[in-house]
């Protein structure tokens, strides 16, 4: 690694915005993104993909090798991350700091505890409960009713034994109810920190968190605790951006950690508004498929920030194409074909990045070259994990010829010319819901249970209606059934919940079987992590 005050010097950072959190990263005071005399000159380039199997198709990878091919071009570029998370670091998808010569350094802190963000959220979370059911043994001057207390505790591993739990019950601990913990990642206090614009918005946002209901029926808020000072004190430091450095010495932001599925599944809203002031490319991930990660950004995170991405790029592999057509890569590529027209739906430019394996043949790739110039897509084969940024080469020319086509496109209305959102926020919400489900998704329905339309109703009545929505919904199918795979078509999108996340003002509404709170499988990553007698973690990448 190049010594950290190399990558801030290259990003010319001046040493009063910058606190030094160790070794090898600083944190970033939000007097950057204040800055006035530090203007927006950046491109906003999205990374997405097609559905992933279950090892991931290396999105990570290329998005980091796409940064440092950018630099290798002579452009200043930034990749901006999430942080990973413990629960799938030692489950069964491993790390989150790219691979091979595409990573960010040290890929074990950085996918461990780095700057202790995830632990400062874990404890403002944790804290919040923790008053909630104080309140109610000293007397409940809030009129909460217990059984109506959403609030639940939150861990950051994965554990499956504690998607219901129950507490209380005894004269010491306060009356008895049914709770639950949920993963880190999928906290409100996560997504809030996600998207955020400043301390004083993260204070606006906490106070807004509904915590439960009343007996008369009516919300009840975080700020009737008074409580939110504490919770600002806990998350000081972890408001500020990470900044680090790739294998090549790129400059890396890597600040929060939303799940892709359950959450929005994209780094900060301040470590992109930084970028975009620093360099003249900012290379973003977002979770998953374009169905999950891209269509939450153009709906939910775009229009809170004002970020209008000028490019998007569609990481597909041969292996998840050949799952898509249940082991045919030809029938595989109307599912390359359907993430293509959801990233037109939105009216981003987009380029497709075939993400080379060591097992895929030249006669595979050749296949999918001649699909994507049949669509008229730019294409570019890579292989960032073995190559590093020379492997992502091509895929940054094409990026940068993409962008420079339309450079005209983020003039004109609120959102660009041609990027938008697909859905109005004056839509009711079950407008919204129906409108992702069939024009993203390709459902023929949407088949509400009767507990998720009662609490829509409710979230209605209470004045929510106009929130922008976030589904939770399995990664693995365009459906919400995992099994369903290709571009299923004739089916319907179960809700069979929806949550109130006022604070990061937004509705979760929960598709399938998706939980909140994943579980362990029987062969874990973890297994191979270790560490050696000179203290080195061993089996993280």
């Amino acid at each position: 690694m190049l010594p950290i005050e190399e990558i801030a010097s290259k990003l010319n950072v001046d040493q009063r915005h910058l606190v030094r959190c160790s070794a090898y990263g600083y944190k970033l005071k939000l007097s950057l993104v204040a800055e006035s005399a530090m203007q927006r000159r950046g491109k906003l380039i999205l990374v997405t993909a097609t559905n992933p199997t279950q090892a991931g198709e290396g999105k990570t990878v290329v998005a980091i090798g796409l940064a440092q091919a950018l630099e290798q071009l002579g452009k200043s570029a930034i990749v901006t991350l999430r942080q990973p998370s413990l629960g799938p670091i030692f489950g069964q998808k491993g790390g989150g700091t790219g691979g091979g010569r595409a990573c960010v350094e040290p890929t074990a802190r950085i996918n461990l505890h780095f700057h202790g963000d995830f632990h400062a959220i874990a404890a403002a979370h944790n804290l919040l409960a923790a008053v909630i059911d104080a309140h109610v043994f000293h007397g409940n001057q809030l009129d909460l009713d217990p059984d109506q207390i959403t609030w639940p505790r939150a861990i950051d591993m994965n554990d499956r034994a504690l998607r219901h739990i129950a507490i209380g019950g005894t004269k010491s601990s306060g009356p008895a109810r049914q709770t639950e913990f949920i993963i880190t990642a999928a906290s409100e206090i996560m997504a809030i920190l996600a998207l955020v614009k400043d301390r004083d918005d993260l204070r606006r946002r906490l106070d807004a968190i509904v915590v439960g209901w009343n007996r008369a029926g009516q919300p009840v808020r975080a700020a009737d605790f008074r409580i939110t000072g504490s919770l600002m004190a806990l998350l000081n430091d972890a408001i500020e951006p990470n900044l680090v450095q790739t294998t090549e010495g790129t400059p890396a932001l890597v600040h929060m950690g939303p799940f892709g599925n359950i959450a929005h599944g994209t780094s900060s809203v301040l470590s992109q508004t930084v970028g975009v002031k620093l360099a003249d490319y900012v290379v973003n991930e977002v979770g998953f498929g374009s169905e999950l990660g891209a269509e939450k950004y153009f709906d939910l995170v775009m229009p809170t920030s004002g970020l209008i991405p000028s490019a998007a790029v569609l990481v597909t592999t041969i292996r998840s194409l050949k799952l898509q057509g249940r082991g045919s890569l030809a029938d595989g590529l109307s599912h390359l074909d359907k993430h293509l027209h959801i990233l037109r739906c939105f009216g981003v430019p987009s380029i497709v990045g075939i993400n080379r394996f060591p097992g895929d043949t030249n006669a595979e790739l050749h296949v999918v070259e001649q699909y994507c110039s049949r669509l008229g897509e730019p294409w570019a084969v890579t292989d960032p994990f073995t190559q590093g940024g020379a492997g992502a080469h091509e895929l940054a020319t094409k990026v940068i010829a993409v962008v420079d086509a339309n450079s005209g496109s983020e003039s004109g209305s609120k959102f660009g010319s041609n990027t938008r959102p697909i859905y109005s926020l004056d839509a009711t919400p079950e407008q919204k819901v129906t409108t992702v489900a069939q024009k993203v998704y390709g459902a023929a329905s949407v088949v509400f249970s009767d507990s998720a339309r009662e609490k829509l109703q409710r979230f209605i009545r209470c004045g929510f209606g106009a929130l922008p929505i976030c589904v939770a919904k399995t990664q693995y199918s365009l459906s919400d059934d995992p099994e369903r795979m290709g571009v299923p078509t004739g089916w319907s999108l179960h809700v069979t919940d929806i949550l109130l996340a006022a604070g990061a003002g937004f509705l979760v509404i929960v598709s399938g079987s998706m939980q909140l709170m994943p579980g362990l499988g029987t062969t874990l990553r973890g297994f191979g992590i270790d560490v050696d007698a000179d203290g080195n973690i061993t089996g993280l990448n």
